[in-house]
């Protein structure tokens, strides 16, 4: 069986886009699958302990794990692996690339796995002081599930090594994949372990789902060409390509630990508040994150490989053009995503969470959390893009140095508002703090780019949001008048038909209006219809909108 799945993906493994907006549309297809597992998995974890202890703890076990993940895996892979690697391939050196990728994954294992084993024996220690609110007895049940989520951070170390590769060779099928098996495990663990293991099945499904997100992407990368290499330990040799990865990797650990104390600062001031305040903040995050990860990251991931290796040819130029289309197109999906969620908020939190023991109190608190997080999408969404443009050009500080002086600014905010806005508190400063790091890249990036045109870049975007903004309008008055014409809105079915009434209005004024004003991404989604759906030959219809350009 297993070699019949290793096979399978071996087969899509040999799919390749061709295109930036193809590999961005593929992880956003994929990631869109993902993301309704995610409501699912959201939904029944509310509806099954609503936003209570039980959440609560499940949540903040997750802190410290993925914190040793994010500071010692993501820096790596994000910021210093992918352009390394990308280098090696473009100098025709594919052994040492693949000698690269084991003696990586070797490192990682050996320092995630000292940091977790530690990480094991300290954590009553740990958690005491990231959860100094909450009682005794739910500090234990914390400290259970985080010593077994302490086995995630190295199926994922493993994972991301993996994810790295593929990325470099732009083979995105089984890289997409991964976060829906990370997902299945995970509802897996509630629906089956909880039963038997009782809270403890809650980090045994994290766990698994940690596993299958790894074991989904070997076969695409054994079909690329990669055998594992036995050389444990040669990462403290002087390998300049290895030792090139650690230098990039420290600068943007630091900044992914920094980025982590926002989390941190969330568990810490959410266990003096009320009990459910983490699980509602961490539900909300959750819902407004969804275009975040489906565009935003996407779009990133999918444009990186291009900007690595347009700095190592040496083209400027190319490299802003790239990296303004690449904005653009987010901020396409992202800016009406996000007016429509904060519009549609109540309707999102009772489609996606209500139920069971999620009550209409829980639903309240988290739409109007929902609201705060999701006025910042734009810039969310912006800075994994402007980040690796940073990366890109194998400038790791600047990112770390701007992330340092908004999580200042975060936690300063959180001291000022906590005792009158609660929980809402938390994702003011949670929005400011992220619209704050979007401004300062923008403008430390446009003094690392001698080609760099401001207007070209923030007028279509003005354009887009106003055509947002304007669809948003639409969508609100017919919000309003479904209100008026139905008496109540008590159960699933009729809540479900005013958010997917409203959503159908406003996506298609949104349309009609980005047709009326030659919106140009517009064209890029034709294209993917055209193309991709409907095969027809992409540089016929590509010649047929724009006979000046050629494929982005």
């Amino acid at each position: 069986m297993v070699k019949r799945f290793i096979n399978v993906f071996s087969f899509w493994s040999s799919f390749r886009s061709q295109t930036i907006g193809g590999a961005a549309l593929l992880i956003a297809s994929a990631g869109i699958t993902s993301r309704l597992l995610g409501f699912l998995r959201d939904r029944i974890l509310a509806s099954q302990f609503g936003a209570g202890d039980v959440l609560d703890s499940y949540y903040a076990a997750f802190r410290i794990p993925d914190f040793i993940y994010s500071f010692l895996v993501l820096g790596a892979l994000g910021a210093a692996f992918t352009p390394v690697f990308t280098g090696l391939l473009v100098e025709k050196k594919k052994e040492k690339a693949w000698k690269l990728t084991s003696e990586l994954m070797h490192s990682m294992l050996f320092l995630v796995g000292v940091f977790s084993v530690f990480g094991v024996i300290f954590t009553p220690w740990l958690i005491g002081l990231i959860t100094p609110g909450f009682n005794a007895a739910k500090q234990e049940v914390i400290v259970m599930l985080t010593r077994v989520m302490f086995l995630s951070p190295l199926l994922l170390a493993v994972s991301a090594v993996f994810g790295g590769v593929l990325i470099s060779f732009k083979q995105f099928v089984a890289y997409s994949f991964a976060p829906i098996f990370y997902n299945v495990g995970i509802i897996i663990g509630v629906l089956f372990f909880v039963p038997v293991m009782g809270e403890v099945g809650l980090a045994w499904g994290v766990v698994l789902g940690s596993f299958l997100h790894m074991f989904v992407q070997y076969p695409s990368l054994r079909n690329l060409g990669f055998r594992y290499q036995p050389h444990f330990f040669n990462f403290w040799k002087k390998d300049e390509a290895v030792w090139r990865v650690m230098k990039l990797m420290i600068p943007r650990s630091l900044a992914m630990g920094v980025n982590q104390i926002s989390l941190f600062v969330v568990i810490i001031f959410a266990s003096t508040l009320a009990s459910g305040s983490l699980a509602v903040f961490m539900l909300a995050n959750n819902i407004q994150s969804v275009p975040l990860g489906l565009f935003g990251v996407a779009f990133s991931l999918a444009v990186f490989p291009s900007l690595s290796a347009l700095v190592a040819e040496k083209k400027e130029k190319d490299f802003f053009m790239t990296l303004l289309q690449t904005a653009r197109r987010i901020l396409f999906f992202v800016l009406p995503l996000s007016i429509f969620m904060i519009i549609f908020r109540a309707q999102f939190v009772r489609v996606i969470l209500g139920g069971g023991y999620f009550n209409w109190e829980d639903t309240i608190m988290t739409f109007e959390v929902l609201k705060f997080l999701a006025i910042s999408l734009f810039a969310q969404s912006l800075i994994p893009l402007f980040s690796r443009a940073f990366f890109a050009l194998q400038n790791t500080k600047t990112p770390l140095y701007i992330s340092l002086v908004s999580e200042a600014v975060y936690i300063i905010l959180i001291l000022v508002l906590l005792s009158r806005y609660a929980v809402l508190a938390l994702a003011i400063a949670f929005s400011v703090s992220n619209i704050l790091n979007l401004a300062l890249l923008y403008i430390f990036l446009r003094k690392k780019i001698s080609f760099w045109d401001d207007r070209k870049f923030l007028a279509p975007v003005a354009n887009i949001f106003f055509v947002a903004l304007m669809a948003g309008v639409i969508a609100q008055i017919s919000k309003s008048i479904f209100a008026l014409t139905t008496n109540e809105l008590d159960t699933f079915v009729e809540v479900f038909l005013q958010l997917i009434t409203g959503f159908a209005i406003g996506g298609t004024s949104f349309i009609l209006l980005c047709y009326w004003f030659q919106i140009e991404e517009l064209q890029m989604v034709k294209r993917f219809l055209l193309c991709k759906v409907l095969r027809q030959p992409e540089t016929a219809v590509i010649a047929e909108d724009h006979p000046e350009r050629g494929n982005w």
